[in-house]
């Protein structure tokens, strides 16, 4: 006999998704109606939200101007540096292949860094940015530590984060590296990457990833997320998209903010499901994600099943509630990162408190499909 635990996801798949389309379509129409009533709104994009929940929510202890980091000095290495650090870029030093080239673990003046690395010629341009990522300074993103260009050869050289990628520790297909990731591990990484995000944002101007995804998110050894790649799509632009982006905003147009939180709504997804969004099965078919994921909330196999028993249903709820409005349409009704931080923490404290008082496993997920989403 089948657990009563996909009846509520098949009410709350309905209704939830009932709800998302009623809120957006309120929203959308209450702001052309009064453009300067929508104070509370966690969409408005003209009022500010409260102290309280700027401090708590992206607190910007360090996001100056671009400008401000013209007379900055940014480590320049050279080439034999470099190759004494990677041992010439030998295979055995190769960790990976991005975005912006190969990937090396190099040891450079005792400390562990990671070494990208692509064939180009010099370009000023390309220092200037140098310059100002490197300025970018937060515990939830990879630091940039330095430059070479030399050789024919454009090399970006960062903090390194040994416990590499979370997909390794959620979807790895070998099972050598996967991690059994419980629910609120799973709020506290999702936590760190709105985070990080966030603080992009709260530049002057903000700073867009335009490539958050999975895969850019890592994990130090004490599993601090640092999300990496941050501004790297200036570099690589001109060489064009390669393949499907499953976390590129659907929405055509300028990039924003909010196509980096479509992106991080895929990227919850993901956390829930304990699947790579491109292997869900949407890109054989004429639906969009956010279509998917709507038509099969009420399956049993939706929430990844390493999960059971150590979740709260409103935990679960909330979470994939918070997943369908970053994935919202148009991009105007999804939030912005900083309510997005808001409401992960928020997650996170009462899951904590809740697990802690009532013991894993014991909340309560057992209800009918019309209280799910209530």
């Amino acid at each position: 006999m089948k657990k009563p635990y996909a009846a509520a996801i098949i009410g709350g798949a309905v209704l939830g998704t009932v709800l998302v389309v009623i809120v957006i379509t309120l929203w959308f129409f209450k702001s052309h109606c009064n453009k300067f009533s929508n104070k509370n709104s966690e969409t408005a994009s003209s009022d500010p939200p409260a102290p309280v929940e700027r401090n708590r929510g992206c607190r910007s202890t360090s996001a100056p101007s671009r400008l401000s980091f013209d007379a900055q000095v940014v480590r320049q290495f050279t080439m034999d540096e470099l190759e004494l650090a990677t041992k010439q870029f030998s295979e055995a030093n190769l960790i990976g292949h991005g975005s912006f080239g190969s990937v090396y673990k190099g040891l450079l003046h005792d400390s562990i860094v990671a070494i990208k690395r692509r064939n180009s010629p010099p370009r000023h341009d390309f220092v200037t940015e140098v310059v100002y990522l490197s300025g970018i300074q937060h515990r939830n993103l990879v630091s940039l530590r330095g430059y070479c260009q030399e050789r024919g050869s454009q090399i970006l050289v960062f903090e390194y984060v040994p416990n590499g990628s979370i997909c390794n520790h959620l979807y790895d297909t070998k099972m050598e590296l996967s991690t059994k990731l419980e629910f609120k591990q799973r709020l506290s990484i999702a936590l760190g990457a709105a985070k990080g995000l966030c603080h992009l944002h709260s530049l002057s101007p903000p700073l867009i990833h335009k490539n958050f995804k999975m895969a850019n998110v890592l994990v130090d050894e004490n599993f601090i997320v640092k999300i990496s790649d941050a501004g790297i799509t200036k570099f690589v632009e001109d060489s064009g998209p390669s393949g499907v982006n499953v976390f590129q905003d659907p929405e055509a147009g300028l990039s924003t903010e909010k196509s980096d939180v479509y992106s991080f709504g895929v990227f919850l997804l993901e956390l829930i499901t304990g699947q790579d969004a491109a292997n869900l099965g949407f890109l054989e078919s004429d639906e969009t994600l956010i279509q998917w994921v709507a038509s099969r909330l009420n399956s049993n196999n939706f929430v990844d099943r390493r999960l059971m028993g150590n979740f709260t249903t409103d935990g679960i709820r909330d979470l994939i509630r918070l997943t369908l409005r970053c994935m919202s349409f148009p991009r105007i009704a999804r939030p912005k990162m900083e309510m997005v931080v808001i409401e992960l923490e928020r997650l996170v404290e009462r899951e904590m408190a809740l697990t802690t008082v009532m013991g894993e496993g014991s909340a309560a997920i057992f209800l009918k499909g019309s209280e799910l989403f209530s």
